[in-house]
């Protein structure tokens, strides 16, 4: 391995845009975006977040991304806990070609996966015509 690869990434703080009375870390959650034929899939890192703590919204063809991680308490000394309590937030923009009406979401262990189906090309349609 060389040290490119082990170089630990810093959590990003996420600006909300919006005015907050929490007094909670806001952090900016890593992701991967792949794209295909098909679809665009967006992975993103989101440890200790469970699905009620997820919210996937989809408004004026931006995608947000929140999620809110609780600190558990744990048995036993702590020795090391860099997770820090707070929230997940991440915007992006979702390009015409998105079918809005099928796009899916699953969340394993603290990674969410956003599957963003493309809409197909237009079929050629027959039209039919009725009298009066």
């Amino acid at each position: 391995m060389t040290e490119q690869e082990l170089k630990i990434q810093e959590k990003k703080t996420a600006n909300p845009g919006d005015e907050t009375t929490k007094n909670e870390a806001c952090f900016a959650p890593h992701v991967d975006i792949f794209e295909t034929d098909k679809d665009v899939t967006v992975i993103a890192d989101m440890p200790g977040v469970t699905t009620e703590g997820v919210d996937l919204s989809l408004e004026d063809n931006i995608l947000t991304i929140q999620g809110n991680r609780v600190l558990q308490k744990q048995p036993g000394r702590i020795l090391l806990e860099e997770y820090e309590s707070g929230h997940y937030l991440r915007r992006f923009t979702v390009a015409e070609t998105i079918d809005q009406e099928k796009i899916e979401a699953s969340l394993n262990d603290g990674v969410l996966r956003v599957r963003l189906p493309k809409t197909g090309p237009a079929q050629p349609k027959k039209i039919e015509v009725k009298m009066g």
